[in-house]
């Protein structure tokens, strides 16, 4: 059965120009294994343990882009994961772009409520010191592209990408997203950004 992939757009699009920042291994490609870090990505939390996907933990979503993907949970006990990978500099006050893939799957060996995606931006490995962009909540099963800006408070040289709880919850609880297909940051050509999504936007 073809994949279906929906555009949700956070921002409006943007004109872009000039220089793209890569990120290596953006589409978390690997072996399907159960707690296995994909290639050129590092654990930010104590028992980050992601899941490279599908084949495992009851998760058989096709993959948006290449092989495989990136599973996250948060858990019960307030602990969560994220990880994350150096980049070259993204720069005080520009306005960057970039799109990715979210899903979640609601039959994930018990970690099966929506979360949270959200990027941070930092100076040294694992430090968050601005958060970029979120997602208040992941609750399809179905592939969909959302797209986002953002402009750096100070210059960003490690970026981190976690499942985090949906705020307003009373409680913590085991939940999971599935990400793929991150594109490379772009300049912008404006600088309006929105920090903070508590639902998800959709555009026909």
């Amino acid at each position: 059965m073809k994949t279906l992939i929906i555009s949700i757009f956070i921002y409006c699009p943007l004109f872009v120009f000039g220089q793209q920042i890569q990120l290596k291994n953006a589409s978390f490609e690997g072996i399907p294994k159960d707690a296995k870090m994909p290639a050129h990505w590092m654990g930010c939390k104590p028992g980050s343990t992601p899941d490279i996907l599908p084949g495992f933990w009851d998760v058989d979503l096709k993959p948006s882009d290449g092989d495989t993907y990136l599973g996250l949970i948060t858990r019960e006990d307030k602990t969560y994961e994220s990880i994350g990978q150096r980049v070259q500099t993204l720069k005080k006050l520009n306005c960057y772009a970039f799109s990715v893939d979210l899903a979640y799957s609601n039959k994930y060996a018990g970690y099966n409520l929506p979360v949270r995606f959200r990027v941070w931006g930092g100076n040294k490995a694992c430090k968050k010191s601005q958060l970029l962009c979120e997602v208040g909540l992941i609750a399809h099963t179905e592939w969909k592209t959302y797209d986002f800006s953002f402009t750096p408070k100070k210059d960003i040289n490690f970026i981190i990408i976690e499942a985090y709880y949906v705020k307003g919850m009373l409680y913590d609880y085991r939940g999971n997203v599935l990400i793929d297909k991150m594109t490379p940051f772009l300049n912008c050509d404006r600088a309006e950004v929105r920090y903070f999504i508590e639902d998800s936007i959709s555009r026909g």
